[in-house]
């Protein structure tokens, strides 16, 4: 499967970080662990959605989307 994600960050709760992944797990650590040059210095960070692709280029194109203008707008709504 392939993972795009939004995580938080549990100390700066306005900053948020979009991503894509192979092992949501171990990526989430890998934040967590200050191993990201963008995400470090706003550690620790907490999963605020994630989404399921069986096909790659499915799961990048919605990436993509979400770091978009008119995505960023969709992701900042309460989903539920």
């Amino acid at each position: 499967m392939f993972y795009v994600y939004i995580i938080r960050s549990v100390n700066r709760p306005d900053q948020t970080y979009i991503g894509f992944t192979r092992d949501l797990k171990q990526r989430l650590l890998t934040h967590n662990q200050g191993r990201s040059l963008h995400t470090a210095k706003f550690s620790p960070w907490q999963i605020e959605f994630y989404g399921a692709f069986k096909q790659e280029d499915k799961a990048l194109a919605f990436e993509r989307y979400l770091k978009s203008h008119s995505g960023k707008a969709f992701a900042s709504k309460p989903l539920l």
